[in-house]
Protein backbone atom coordinates (compact mmCIF):
# COMPACT_ATOMS: atom_id res chain seq x y z
CA UNK A 1 0.00 0.00 0.00
CA UNK A 2 1.50 3.29 -0.81
CA UNK A 3 1.55 6.00 0.97
CA UNK A 4 -1.36 8.42 -0.82
CA UNK A 5 -3.33 4.96 0.17
CA UNK A 6 -3.06 5.10 3.86
CA UNK A 7 -3.66 8.85 3.93
CA UNK A 8 -6.69 8.56 2.07
CA UNK A 9 -10.17 8.89 3.72
CA UNK A 10 -13.10 9.22 1.85
CA UNK A 11 -16.69 10.25 1.85
CA UNK A 12 -18.33 7.03 1.09
CA UNK A 13 -21.07 7.99 -1.73
CA UNK A 14 -23.97 5.57 -1.84
CA UNK A 15 -26.73 6.35 -4.89
CA UNK A 16 -29.52 4.08 -4.42
CA UNK A 17 -32.64 3.14 -7.03
CA UNK A 18 -34.93 6.22 -5.98
CA UNK A 19 -35.23 9.22 -9.18
CA UNK A 20 -33.20 11.92 -8.29
CA UNK A 21 -29.15 11.34 -9.82
CA UNK A 22 -28.71 14.85 -10.52
CA UNK A 23 -28.65 15.67 -6.39
CA UNK A 24 -26.07 12.66 -6.26
CA UNK A 25 -24.13 14.33 -9.69
CA UNK A 26 -24.29 18.01 -7.84
CA UNK A 27 -23.09 16.61 -4.13
CA UNK A 28 -20.05 14.14 -6.21
CA UNK A 29 -18.72 17.15 -8.08
CA UNK A 30 -18.68 19.55 -4.81
CA UNK A 31 -17.10 16.84 -2.84
CA UNK A 32 -14.42 16.27 -5.41
CA UNK A 33 -14.14 20.40 -6.35
CA UNK A 34 -13.47 20.88 -2.53
CA UNK A 35 -10.49 17.95 -2.58
CA UNK A 36 -12.55 15.02 -0.99
CA UNK A 37 -11.71 11.67 -1.95
CA UNK A 38 -14.90 9.61 -2.68
CA UNK A 39 -15.54 5.73 -2.61
CA UNK A 40 -18.17 5.23 -5.00
CA UNK A 41 -21.29 3.04 -4.13
CA UNK A 42 -24.14 2.32 -7.02
CA UNK A 43 -26.82 0.14 -6.43
CA UNK A 44 -28.54 -2.23 -8.64
CA UNK A 45 -31.42 -0.35 -8.96
CA UNK A 46 -29.99 3.06 -9.20
CA UNK A 47 -28.23 1.73 -12.57
CA UNK A 48 -31.92 1.52 -14.15
CA UNK A 49 -32.88 5.16 -12.43
CA UNK A 50 -29.69 6.63 -14.04
CA UNK A 51 -30.15 5.46 -17.29
CA UNK A 52 -34.19 6.22 -17.03
CA UNK A 53 -32.83 9.80 -16.14
CA UNK A 54 -29.84 10.78 -18.35
CA UNK A 55 -29.85 7.95 -21.26
CA UNK A 56 -25.78 6.67 -19.08
CA UNK A 57 -25.47 3.19 -18.70
CA UNK A 58 -23.17 2.52 -15.34
CA UNK A 59 -20.89 -0.34 -16.34
CA UNK A 60 -18.59 -1.53 -14.01
CA UNK A 61 -15.71 -2.31 -16.80
CA UNK A 62 -15.77 1.75 -17.86
CA UNK A 63 -17.10 3.16 -14.64
CA UNK A 64 -14.51 6.28 -14.88
CA UNK A 65 -15.90 6.91 -18.45
CA UNK A 66 -19.59 6.64 -17.42
CA UNK A 67 -19.20 9.26 -14.66
CA UNK A 68 -17.32 11.49 -16.68
CA UNK A 69 -19.94 11.60 -18.73
CA UNK A 70 -22.90 11.70 -16.30
CA UNK A 71 -20.89 14.78 -14.06
CA UNK A 72 -20.99 17.02 -17.05
CA UNK A 73 -24.42 16.87 -17.40
CA UNK A 74 -26.56 19.44 -15.85
CA UNK A 75 -29.99 18.18 -14.14
CA UNK A 76 -31.93 19.05 -17.57
CA UNK A 77 -29.87 16.33 -19.00
CA UNK A 78 -27.78 18.35 -21.78
CA UNK A 79 -24.29 17.18 -22.23
CA UNK A 80 -21.47 19.17 -21.69
CA UNK A 81 -23.26 21.63 -18.70
CA UNK A 82 -20.21 20.99 -16.77
CA UNK A 83 -16.63 21.19 -17.49
CA UNK A 84 -14.40 18.09 -17.72
CA UNK A 85 -14.71 16.29 -13.61
CA UNK A 86 -11.12 14.74 -12.42
CA UNK A 87 -12.27 11.39 -11.04
CA UNK A 88 -8.93 10.39 -9.97
CA UNK A 89 -9.59 10.39 -6.76
CA UNK A 90 -13.08 8.28 -6.79
CA UNK A 91 -12.78 4.75 -6.10
CA UNK A 92 -15.84 2.50 -7.16
CA UNK A 93 -17.44 -0.47 -5.30
CA UNK A 94 -19.57 -2.77 -6.73
CA UNK A 95 -22.84 -2.90 -4.55
CA UNK A 96 -22.51 -6.83 -4.58
CA UNK A 97 -19.10 -6.72 -3.17
CA UNK A 98 -19.72 -7.37 0.89
CA UNK A 99 -15.78 -7.98 0.99
CA UNK A 100 -15.09 -4.07 0.13
CA UNK A 101 -13.39 -1.36 2.08
CA UNK A 102 -16.47 0.11 3.12
CA UNK A 103 -17.90 -2.91 4.64
CA UNK A 104 -15.57 -2.55 7.68
CA UNK A 105 -15.01 -0.54 10.32
CA UNK A 106 -11.44 -0.19 10.66
CA UNK A 107 -11.51 0.76 6.70
CA UNK A 108 -10.97 4.61 7.14
CA UNK A 109 -13.53 6.71 5.80
CA UNK A 110 -15.09 10.44 6.85
CA UNK A 111 -18.47 9.36 6.77
CA UNK A 112 -20.97 8.23 4.51
CA UNK A 113 -23.52 10.26 2.37
CA UNK A 114 -26.79 8.07 0.59
CA UNK A 115 -27.69 10.44 -2.60
CA UNK A 116 -30.87 9.85 -3.20
CA UNK A 117 -31.85 7.45 -0.61
CA UNK A 118 -35.19 5.60 -1.72
CA UNK A 119 -37.39 4.07 0.85
CA UNK A 120 -36.30 0.53 0.34
CA UNK A 121 -32.53 1.42 1.05
CA UNK A 122 -34.17 3.40 3.94
CA UNK A 123 -35.77 0.55 5.47
CA UNK A 124 -32.13 -1.93 5.04
CA UNK A 125 -30.42 0.29 6.66
CA UNK A 126 -32.67 1.16 9.35
CA UNK A 127 -33.44 -2.60 10.20
CA UNK A 128 -29.68 -3.23 9.90
CA UNK A 129 -30.25 -6.07 6.81
CA UNK A 130 -26.82 -5.06 5.20
CA UNK A 131 -28.13 -6.54 1.82
CA UNK A 132 -25.24 -4.92 -0.33
CA UNK A 133 -22.47 -3.04 0.34
CA UNK A 134 -24.39 0.26 -0.11
CA UNK A 135 -26.91 -1.06 3.44
CA UNK A 136 -23.82 -2.24 5.06
CA UNK A 137 -21.21 0.32 4.80
CA UNK A 138 -24.59 2.76 6.27
CA UNK A 139 -24.80 0.13 9.29
CA UNK A 140 -21.01 0.25 9.47
CA UNK A 141 -21.02 4.28 9.50
CA UNK A 142 -23.34 4.24 12.35
CA UNK A 143 -21.80 1.82 14.08
CA UNK A 144 -18.80 3.86 14.14
CA UNK A 145 -20.53 6.96 15.16
CA UNK A 146 -19.60 8.36 11.89
CA UNK A 147 -21.50 10.98 10.28
CA UNK A 148 -24.34 9.58 7.99
CA UNK A 149 -26.35 12.01 5.64
CA UNK A 150 -29.79 10.53 4.36
CA UNK A 151 -31.02 12.39 1.63
CA UNK A 152 -34.62 10.70 1.48
CA UNK A 153 -36.22 11.30 -2.02
CA UNK A 154 -39.91 9.72 -1.69
CA UNK A 155 -43.74 11.18 -1.25
CA UNK A 156 -46.01 10.90 0.44
CA UNK A 157 -44.35 8.61 3.22
CA UNK A 158 -46.61 6.65 4.76
CA UNK A 159 -46.18 5.39 8.37
CA UNK A 160 -43.65 2.54 8.35
CA UNK A 161 -41.37 4.55 6.48
CA UNK A 162 -41.65 7.54 8.93
CA UNK A 163 -41.14 5.32 11.42
CA UNK A 164 -37.94 3.80 9.77
CA UNK A 165 -37.02 7.56 9.48
CA UNK A 166 -36.81 8.33 13.34
CA UNK A 167 -35.35 5.29 13.76
CA UNK A 168 -32.27 6.26 11.53
CA UNK A 169 -32.28 9.84 13.22
CA UNK A 170 -32.35 8.06 16.87
CA UNK A 171 -29.00 6.45 15.42
CA UNK A 172 -27.15 9.31 14.83
CA UNK A 173 -28.02 9.73 11.42
CA UNK A 174 -28.95 12.97 9.81
CA UNK A 175 -32.17 12.44 7.80
CA UNK A 176 -32.54 14.82 4.90
CA UNK A 177 -35.16 15.13 2.90
CA UNK A 178 -34.64 16.42 -0.82
CA UNK A 179 -36.60 19.45 -0.41
CA UNK A 180 -35.39 22.67 -2.51
CA UNK A 181 -36.10 26.17 -1.11
CA UNK A 182 -37.06 28.89 -3.39
CA UNK A 183 -35.48 31.78 -1.49
CA UNK A 184 -32.44 31.45 -3.15
CA UNK A 185 -33.04 32.88 -6.26
CA UNK A 186 -33.51 29.86 -8.25
CA UNK A 187 -33.79 30.41 -12.14
CA UNK A 188 -33.48 27.18 -13.52
CA UNK A 189 -34.15 23.35 -12.35
CA UNK A 190 -29.94 23.42 -11.43
CA UNK A 191 -30.53 25.74 -8.91
CA UNK A 192 -33.24 23.72 -7.19
CA UNK A 193 -30.83 20.59 -7.47
CA UNK A 194 -27.43 22.24 -6.68
CA UNK A 195 -29.13 23.74 -2.72
CA UNK A 196 -30.47 20.35 -2.16
CA UNK A 197 -26.94 19.26 -2.64
CA UNK A 198 -25.48 21.89 -0.39
CA UNK A 199 -27.62 21.34 1.75
CA UNK A 200 -25.85 17.55 2.34
CA UNK A 201 -23.05 18.93 2.42
CA UNK A 202 -23.52 21.67 4.89
CA UNK A 203 -24.70 18.81 6.75
CA UNK A 204 -21.72 16.77 6.39
CA UNK A 205 -19.11 19.95 7.03
CA UNK A 206 -17.91 20.38 3.59
CA UNK A 207 -17.30 23.60 2.31
CA UNK A 208 -19.18 25.02 -0.76
CA UNK A 209 -20.99 27.23 -2.89
CA UNK A 210 -23.64 25.88 -4.31
CA UNK A 211 -26.62 28.16 -3.29
CA UNK A 212 -26.93 31.53 -2.11
CA UNK A 213 -27.36 31.58 1.65
CA UNK A 214 -30.01 33.52 3.67
CA UNK A 215 -29.06 36.55 5.32
CA UNK A 216 -31.76 37.84 6.73
CA UNK A 217 -32.82 40.28 4.05
CA UNK A 218 -36.69 39.61 2.66
CA UNK A 219 -36.74 39.95 -0.93
CA UNK A 220 -32.97 39.05 -1.51
CA UNK A 221 -33.90 35.93 -3.39
CA UNK A 222 -35.74 38.17 -6.34
CA UNK A 223 -32.04 38.46 -7.41
CA UNK A 224 -31.08 35.65 -9.63
CA UNK A 225 -28.25 33.41 -8.85
CA UNK A 226 -25.12 34.05 -11.45
CA UNK A 227 -24.31 31.69 -13.95
CA UNK A 228 -20.78 30.78 -14.31
CA UNK A 229 -20.33 30.83 -11.13
CA UNK A 230 -17.39 28.54 -9.06
CA UNK A 231 -20.35 25.52 -8.03
CA UNK A 232 -18.27 22.74 -7.67
CA UNK A 233 -17.32 21.21 -10.58
CA UNK A 234 -16.90 24.05 -13.44
CA UNK A 235 -19.28 26.42 -14.84
CA UNK A 236 -22.51 25.97 -16.62
CA UNK A 237 -24.43 27.33 -19.46
CA UNK A 238 -27.02 29.55 -19.46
Amino acid sequence: MNVHSQQRKPWVVGISGASGTPYAAAVLRALLAAGESVDLVVSRASRLTLLDETGIAFRDAHWQDDLRTWLARGADGKPGTFGAVDVSDVRHWAAGDLAAGPSSGSYPVRGMLIVPASTACVAGVALGLSKDLLQRAASVTLKERRKLVVAVRETPLNGQTLKHLVTLDEAGAVVLPASPAFYAGATHIQDLVDFVAGRVLDAAGVPHGLYRRWEGELGSGSAPVERGRDLGGGSREN
